[in-house]
Formats: C-alpha cells, sequence, structure tokens
C-alpha cells in the first residue's frame, strides 16, 4: 500500500480491525437484509418449504457473495470475536439470522404437520452445519456445491419429513 493510499484508508478508519469491522458489519446488514427481502417475497405454502427455501437461499447467496463468504469462512473473525465484542456481535447477528430462519420453518412445519416433531433450534443448527458445509466446498472451490443440491434437499426431507407428510409408495 502506498503511503497516500494508507493515509486516506486510515483517515476513515482508525486501524486495520476498525477496516474489517466496518467490512464485517456491511457483510452482516447485507445478509440479514436479504433474509428479510426473501422472506417477504417468498410464496411458501408450508414450513418444509420454508426451510427448502432457507437451504436454497443460503446456497444462492454464498454463491453471489463469494468474497464475503470467503471473510466468513476464515478463522481470523473468530480468533478476533474472543477478545472483540463488536466483532463477536456482528458474528452472532449473522449466524442467529440464519439459525432463525431454519428454526422458523421447522417450527411451521411441525404445526402444519410437514416436519416431525423434534427439537427446532437443535435441528436448525445440524442442519445449517450441513448446508454451511456445502456451501465451504464450493468458497474453497473443492466442489460445485451445485452438483449436491438435489441430495441436500432429500437429506434435510428425510432428516425432518414428519411420517404423516412422507409420500406413501
Amino acid at each position: 500500500m502506498t503511503g497516500a493510499a494508507g493515509g486516506t484508508i486510515f483517515h476513515h478508519f482508525k486501524n486495520k480491525e476498525d477496516l474489517f469491522l466496518n467490512i464485517l458489519r456491511d457483510i452482516k446488514e447485507i445478509i440479514l437484509n436479504s433474509f428479510d427481502q426473501y422472506l417477504e417475497d417468498g410464496n411458501l405454502k408450508n414450513g418444509m418449504d420454508m426451510v427448502e427455501g432457507a437451504v436454497s437461499f443460503y446456497l444462492q447467496l454464498a454463491s453471489q457473495m463469494p468474497t464475503q463468504f470467503l471473510l466468513l469462512h476464515q478463522h481470523f473473525p473468530y480468533k478476533m470475536a474472543e477478545t472483540n465484542p463488536v466483532c463477536r456481535d456482528y458474528l452472532e447477528s449473522i449466524y442467529n439470522c440464519l439459525l432463525d430462519n431454519f428454526e422458523k420453518g421447522i417450527v411451521k412445519g411441525q404445526k402444519d404437520g410437514t416436519i416431525e416433531n423434534v427439537p427446532a433450534r437443535k435441528c436448525a443448527m445440524i442442519l445449517f452445519s450441513m448446508v454451511d458445509g456445502i456451501a465451504r466446498f464450493n468458497t474453497y472451490q473443492l466442489y460445485n456445491a451445485g452438483a449436491l443440491y438435489d441430495e441436500l434437499i432429500m437429506m434435510c426431507r428425510k432428516m425432518l419429513r414428519s411420517d404423516a407428510y412422507a409420500p406413501r409408495g
């Protein structure tokens, strides 16, 4: 970085940590606003549709924002969050938003009979871990996440489906 560029950056941000926190805050706002907009626009018939939609939307968001997800998939933000409450708050906001959307779909599905009676938050965490793991394949360009999409949705259905909702065959 040249002296002029460094001076300009640090004129706006106190230090590298402040710069990073501003970037993380922007990522948080984009993800939260995107999920809010998705839920407003979504035509979701039941809880299972809501869960499948959240899975699809998360993967779509990760593929549309590869740089931001590369940052989220690094170790550094989580190490920083151990000592920086602002960083921790941003990360918690992001992950709580994501988990809440998965959990809302599970709870809705339990009410409408499309999803088994399971501990909703714990299942949301397991489901999110599975989906985020596939997103990381894409982030690190190890495997095309799209090639796993159908199997991912099938596994989500198997994990959550209520016997009353399961197709008879």
